[in-house]
């Protein structure tokens, strides 16, 4: 192997000949012939790369090894691996070999691995050519996303579960590999929780955290694209929860109704034509849910057994991660000298103290109605634990589960927007009073998303649904200031007055409903 000015990055020839570097070479090839079994790299088609791991430095200044370009990938030998510095500068290249092999040439795929290494800081990235991933972006040829709800592999998926709606970018193809750097770049920064992007009748690119990380996603992935083209086939749609059949433009008398409704507007009661609805994006308290559910039932609840939670919890690795979010929320509040914020001890103190401050901390935000992921989060494992023993059972107004299955018959997409946790929302609407109603909803969004009474959220929501005219979601909320953060957005807004909620300002300027019917 020819190397090239290795020293001046700071690695020594000694350090490109060493263990990491080989048996990170030799994984690549073993990777390479695998994925060749599973027709993810046939034809000398795609291509993997991973970082050389090594404790001692961290992962952005690690080294990286490409394969070849225009190479039987399942041939492939630990020394025709290309060796980059972090910056992804070759420093190191195989020795060409005899007729009729190539002469050595790295990946075309490197400007692309690069974005995953550099945007997402990624340990790996696959780039597989498997039929499912070029087919599945056939299905709809005008979609620029792969969407898919309610299938057990999403749970693979980093972020993901088994409830939420995966959306994967699709970009076009070019001729030319290195070309689709530019929209890629742009497909990794407009979904920020994206793990892959699909190319146009090409394939996907798909990165981890580590190499495990990646080729687990990849599986998942590859087995999800497989598992709508099924689907489609049968005429059934994956993207909605319940994989009924694929809704299609008919005409028919019986199905104008439906057709009006969804896609040129209806006349309200008023006799005013109503905007087209693609999607109804519905707030939680005080618009599905009584406000006191929340504030006499659910929030006393937390209060009471956050303590005893802890306590029983507090060697899992989600506990752990619920303190290290509230330490974090804590050590901001100390600086803004927020009242009722105490310091929270680290593990080391020992338990007690760590436990004890928590708990004074979670009753100070609970009583100021706090609206923090931190919070939420541990409330949503407390809350778990208490759906699961039956000492919960959420409650719903009476009009909810009938618009709730009647939208969802029409074929708009109804999704929760709520300051409580991802898991809060799917515990609530799991275990209401009128049964399991998760089955009407195409996904959550909580306040990872951003502030509920900021524009910019709704935006995010806007791309995060793949929505081209925000006009076509409604949202309905019973807070003023979301509604106005809504329509600032471009989004219809609807307020919903329910028993207990506060008074809205005079000439809010909004349509009221009082009951889902009125939808």
């Amino acid at each position: 192997m020819a190397a090239t000015a290795a020293a001046t990055i700071g690695f020594p020839q000694a350090y490109l000949e060493g263990k990491e570097v080989k048996e990170t070479s030799s994984l690549v090839t073993e990777l390479c012939r695998h994925f060749y079994t599973q027709g993810w790299v046939s034809g000398t088609g795609g291509s993997i790369t991973m970082k050389v791991h090594d404790a001692s430095i961290p992962k952005p200044d690690q080294l990286i090894i490409m394969s070849p370009s225009g190479v039987q990938k399942e041939r492939m030998q630990p020394e025709d691996m290309y060796i980059l510095s972090p910056n992804g500068s070759i420093i190191s290249a195989p020795s060409p070999k005899p007729y009729p092999n190539k002469p050595p040439k790295c990946t075309d795929c490197a400007p692309l691995f690069m974005k995953a290494y550099e945007m997402r800081n990624a340990g790996a990235v696959i780039h597989s050519h498997g039929m499912e991933s070029c087919l599945v972006t056939m299905l709809k040829p005008q979609a620029k996303e792969f969407r898919i709800t309610h299938m057990e592999m999403i749970k693979g998926i980093q972020g993901h579960g088994y409830y939420d709606e995966l959306v994967v970018p699709i970009i076009e193809n070019t001729a030319y590999e290195n070309e689709l750097t530019d929209s890629l770049t742009k497909a990794i920064e407009a979904y920020p929780k994206a793990t892959a992007v699909l190319v146009r009748n090409h394939g996907v690119y798909i990165w981890g955290d580590s190499w495990i990380h990646a080729k687990t996603q990849a599986e998942c992935y590859h087995y999800l694209f497989d598992a709508a083209i099924k689907l489609h086939q049968l005429g059934l749609d994956a993207a909605t929860p319940d994989h009924g059949p694929i809704r299609r433009h008919v005409h028919s008398q019986n199905h104008i109704s439906t057709k009006l409704s969804v896609k040129s507007g209806v006349k309200d009661s008023q006799n005013q034509t109503e905007p087209p609805r693609r999607c109804i994006v519905l707030d939680i308290e005080g618009t599905t849910t009584p406000i006191t559910f929340v504030t006499d039932v659910l929030f006393p609840y937390a209060r009471e057994n956050v303590g005893k939670h802890l306590n029983l919890t507090y060697d899992t690795a989600e506990t752990q991660e619920d303190i290290k979010l509230l330490r974090s929320q804590v050590e901001e509040d100390l600086r803004q000298g927020l009242a009722g914020a105490v310091p929270i001890p680290h593990a080391d103190e020992g338990k007690e103290k760590v436990i004890a401050a928590v708990v004074s901390n979670v009753e100070a935000m609970t009583k100021a109605d706090r609206k923090i992921t931190a919070l939420k989060e541990l409330q949503g494992h407390i809350w778990r634990t208490g759906f699961e023993c039956n000492e919960l059972k959420s409650v719903v107004f009476e009009d909810v589960a009938e618009a709730l299955e009647k939208w969802h018959s029409s074929g708009i997409k109804v999704y929760i927007y709520s300051s409580g946790s991802r898991l809060a929302q799917r515990l609530l609407f799991g275990n209401t009073n009128y049964g399991d109603l998760k089955k009407y909803l195409s996904g959550f969004f909580d306040t990872t998303i951003g502030n509920k009474k900021e524009s910019k959220s709704y935006k995010e929501i806007t791309e995060t649904l793949g929505v081209d005219d925000p006009s076509e979601i409604l949202f309905v909320t019973d807070v003023y200031q979301e509604a106005t953060a809504a329509k600032a957005a471009g989004l219809e807004a609807i307020i919903s007055i329910r028993p207990g909620n506060a008074s809205l300002p005079e000439n809010h300027g909004f349509k009221t409903v009082t009951s889902f019917s009125q939808i």
